[in-house]
């Protein structure tokens, strides 16, 4: 794509991740930080998607197909089991594609997805917003510098209350036929995909699932001991549960060699980093225009923030004809993951080697 080109956007899905991509394209737009515009969408709940093309001045269309033929890049925002469908509307048109995740409910499902993107050689990005969050990179710099030494224990808490209720109202993840099981896939690949991204390659998965809420295939409790190349282990853990007053939260805790690690907040901290010299807490902050984008005051607008980088990146390196970042074959790294998880809590947490 030409570097003077306008990428025309369309959305596959119009439910909260897609309102969150919405809103941060549009506050981008409207700072001139991309050349895009917002086209179409298309949601199987015509209400839904009457309601954000009324909002957005949008196309309301039929199928994933009509978006695809509006658009030069299509966002994949349906719910899990809708991803492969809308990914190969993309790829049948030619179209650039951003894909929420987790890819699809399946690794195999997952790899299939990937393969038709490849085989259609058209730019695709997925969606893991932790790769842009300030402090999980600083946590990655830390660990890559050296400078507290090797990165020994570390311990990964992800908790939210069970989305099927409250601002996010996504009923189909209490449906394993939608969203092909429950917290690990739909929350914590995120925190596999970071784990990744900060430590490098996962050696082995020891784990457990649990079933608390009833839903058949929807595990709302997942704990596990990943090991890494070098002898690290992460224990991480993964809820959701019914406290409605706690939303979507992490803890991460790192004891390297000369140092301890430590944040609650996933997106600018602070984080705390502790020596034999003392403690220091600093906040972690984005890159500058993040904070200048208009949004929606309040939550919304908060929850919106973090994915202002991933966008801004997505858009600009297909207009400079960049491959995006990061790319699907990443996320699949992390559905490698999940499923070494599942397999080994059918077995009684017996150990699942990798390389992952």
């Amino acid at each position: 794509m030409a570097k003077e080109s306008t990428i025309r956007i369309g959305l596959a899905g119009a439910g909260v991740i897609a309102w969150a991509h919405a809103l941060a394209l549009r506050g981008l737009i409207r700072e001139g930080l991309v050349a895009a515009e917002l086209t179409a969408v298309h949601d199987r709940d015509d209400e839904r998607a009457a309601g954000l093309a009324d909002r957005l001045h949008l196309e309301r269309v039929s199928t994933a197909d009509e978006v695809a033929e509006r658009c030069d890049a299509i966002y994949v925002c349906t719910s899990t089991a809708g991803h492969l469908e809308a990914v190969g509307a993309a790829a049948r048109h030619g179209r650039a594609i951003f894909c929420e995740k987790p890819l699809a409910c399946s690794l195999p499902e997952s790899s299939a997805l990937v393969r038709l993107a490849t085989e259609a050689q058209v730019p695709a990005q997925a969606g893991l917003v932790l790769r842009t969050a300030p402090v999980f990179r600083e946590l990655a710099r830390l660990v890559e510098s050296g400078e507290l030494g090797r990165p020994m224990v570390a311990m990964m808490r992800d908790d939210q209350f069970f989305p099927i209720q409250g601002h996010y109202a996504s009923t189909w993840r209490m449906d394993a036929e939608q969203a092909g099981s429950g917290a690990l896939l739909e929350h914590s690949i995120h925190d596999l995909d970071a784990a990744r991204m900060c430590f490098g390659q996962i050696d082995s998965v020891s784990a457990r699932t649990g079933n608390f809420a009833g839903y058949e295939g929807i595990e709302d409790a997942a704990a596990g001991v990943l090991t890494f190349a070098g002898g690290l282990s992460v224990t991480m853990v993964s809820a959701w549960h019914s406290v409605l007053s706690r939303p979507s939260t992490r803890r991460v805790e790192v004891i390297f060699e000369r140092g301890y690690v430590e944040f609650e907040d996933d997106f600018t901290g602070p984080i705390t980093i502790q020596t034999s010299e003392g403690k220091i807490t600093r906040r972690c902050d984005p890159p500058d225009y993040v904070d200048g984008v208009i949004l929606p005051e309040g939550a919304a607008g908060i929850g919106v923030r973090p994915y202002l980088e991933e966008n801004k990146n997505f858009v600009n390196a297909l207009l400079a004809g960049r491959p995006p970042s990061p790319t699907l074959q990443d996320a699949l790294k992390a559905h490698e993951v999940v499923d070494a998880w599942y397999r080994s809590a059918a077995a009684g947490g017996a150990a699942v080697g990798g390389p992952f």
